[in-house]
This record gives C-alpha cells, structure tokens and sequence, in this order.
C-alpha cells in the first residue's frame, strides 16, 4: 500500500470480525515496526501479543473489574482533557453515539459502549506495547507512539484493522498474571487488531483533523 494512501486512509477499528489472526502475520508486522526510529537506537519497546482463549481470559477479567467499578491499577493514567483537547474528544464521543443509535441520556447504553474498549472491542488479538518504567526521557517516549503508528501502518498490507486504546491496560494486574510481567515495567499502549466488520457502524466514522495551516508556523518559505 502507497504510504501516503495508508496514513490518509487508516482509522481506528471498534467492530472487528472474529477471523483469528495468524502468529506469522503479527510476527511479520512487528517486524516491520521494529524499524520505527528510537533516540539513539534505544528501542525501548517490548511487545505482549495475546489472541485465542488466553485473551478471551483476559478480556472477560478486566471487562468483570469495570462493571464491578474497580479502579484501574496503571500508573499511565493521564489528567482529564482541557480546552480544545477535551473539546475534540467531546465531538468524537457524539460522533460515534450517532452512528451507534446512543441517545445521550441511556446512561445504561453508554455504560456499555465503554465497557467494549475493556474488551479490547472483541478483536481476536491485542498487542501491549511494554516498557522499562525509568524511559521517562521525551525521545523515549516519541519512540513508543511512532512503534504503535509503525504497527497500524503496517497492519493495514495485511487487511487488518486497529485501534490503539487506553482502556486495555488500565487493568495492567491483569496482564501482569498471564504474561508474568515485572514491576519494573510499564504497560504503553493497547492496539486491538482484527480484520474488520464493515457492517459494524462505527467503523464507518471518518474523524477531522485541524487543517495544517491552523497550526504550521513557516520561516524561511517565499
């Protein structure tokens, strides 16, 4: 696929087919994606890649702990959005109840479109995105966001469909128990991956993007 066709084109995925996906198919796109870029070559990821029962485990734990209200255990949690950052997240959250048929006020039918991202959006596979918890430098951290565009880029050769969210490792306990995963380390980032269902009506939204004008500064350009 044309490079420029797959970062104008890839979208985050919520309903995905229940097609398995194959080891060899993961192992070739982290093999691509170990060629992102890292500040002096540090490369700072690890991968945890889970599919079949296992991750069905997994899945239905961590979706158990959010309707029992449990607090996320992650220490990657961020502060709440201000300004047009929370407004831009405001806009995509009515985006997507639109096309899913939420009325505003079913607390009961939002509480469950949330729990979905618990689930890892039933995708048949989840990759977690690891590292050591002293990478605290900026260039480590821009290195872990370019692997997870790296994966989503080069997951879309194959067909495959992603979405990078927070919600499938706020229960970081979890993985740590299956995957044996020390203290020393923190869970990133989650990408559900997954060939996907067209028919699934999110999958249909398009977000927008602030025009590269409103926010580009030139010097030196006639």
């Amino acid at each position: 696929m044309d490079i420029i066709e797959a970062l104008k084109t890839r979208r985050s995925i919520r309903g995905f087919k229940q097609d398995p996906v194959s080891r060899e198919t993961i192992h070739k796109i982290l093999d691509a994606a170990i060629r992102t870029p890292s500040g002096m070559n540090t490369q700072p990821w690890e991968f945890i890649v889970a599919g079949g029962k296992v991750l069905d485990q997994i899945r239905e734990e961590c979706s158990k702990l959010f309707d029992q209200g449990a607090f996320p255990t992650n220490d990657m949690l961020r502060k709440p959005f201000e300004g047009v950052y929370r407004q831009r997240q405001v806009d995509l959250a009515m985006q997507l109840f639109n096309l899913m048929g939420i009325a505003r006020e079913d607390k009961e039918a939002r509480k469950q479109w949330m729990s979905r991202g618990f689930r890892f959006f039933d995708a048949p596979c989840q990759i977690v995105i690891c590292a050591e918890k002293d990478m605290q430098y900026h260039l480590d951290m821009l290195a872990l966001g370019a692997v997870c565009q790296s994966i989503c880029l080069a997951a879309l050769e194959y067909g495959l469909g992603t979405c990078i969210a927070d919600q499938g490792i706020m229960y970081d306990h979890v993985w740590r128990q299956y995957a044996a995963i020390p203290e020393s380390k923190r869970l990133v980032a989650g990408i559900a991956v997954g060939y996907p269902d067209n028919s699934f009506p999110a999958n249909r939204l398009v977000t927008g993007r602030e025009p590269v004008d409103n926010i580009t500064t030139w010097l030196g350009f006639d």
